[in-house]
């Protein structure tokens, strides 16, 4: 995947665009279960098994293709990040509000204080795309970073914000999924180019397990 990626407006999307790239962020996430062994996807999915690993391509469609049938993967359970549980450091709320924008030209996490996340084991997320809400206009942040390894570590994706400010939009999908593999240690980071007490940049993301992990 390269570092540079680009947000594509929700505005720009059509309902029938947003689910073809929901679908395709899960078949995705689905495909990368298969390597982290988190259920058994190749065996739940009839013909994966037969598409080699390194037809990344093939594998991702050929699952997509299962979902969209409205089936699903018996041993993988799905729904959202839950900042108090699912990480080994936990948030200081359940929510996505960044800390105080207080330095312009600062990093600041997205994930309540907790600068180096990491998921607990078994955990595999894929975050497909990100809304801002903030009362400072214009919008407080500039770039959004994804980084392995902590807040200094190599960039995994990178997205402008500002073209989301300039068109005074507030939700956006990425030009491609990232994806954080489990007890993978990340930063997701936006940059300050306003002070700004009160941010919440959320990252929309399907979180993955074996099924029966979580009772809700």
């Amino acid at each position: 995947m390269p570092s540079r990626n680009y947000l594509v407006m929700t505005s720009d999307m059509s309902l029938k665009d947003k689910s073809n790239y929901r679908i395709n962020a899960l078949a995705a996430g689905i495909e990368r279960c298969a390597s982290q062994n988190i259920g058994t996807p190749n065996a739940d999915i009839p013909g994966l098994q037969a598409i080699p690993d390194a037809e990344l391509g093939r594998r991702v469609a050929h699952i997509k293709n299962f979902i969209g049938t409205g089936t699903w993967p018996r041993s993988i359970d799905q729904r959202e990040l839950a900042p108090l549980t699912d990480l080994v450091v936990a948030a200081a709320q359940d929510s996505w509000l960044t800390a105080v924008l207080a330095v312009v030209g600062t990093a600041y996490t997205c994930l309540n204080a907790v600068g180096a996340p990491q998921l607990l084991t078994g955990l595999l997320m894929v975050c497909y795309g990100v809304s801002i809400e903030s009362a400072v206009v214009p919008m407080p942040v500039s770039r959004l970073n994804f980084r392995r390894g902590a807040v200094a570590g190599n960039i995994q994706a990178q997205f402008d914000m500002e073209p989301m400010g300039v068109r005074e939009e507030v939700d956006a999908f990425f030009s491609e999924p990232v994806v954080i593999d489990p007890q993978e240690i990340f930063a997701i980071q936006v940059l300050c180019r306003a002070v700004a007490p009160f941010t919440r940049v959320h990252i929309h993301n399907f979180l993955f397990e074996n099924a029966g992990n979580v009772i809700a």
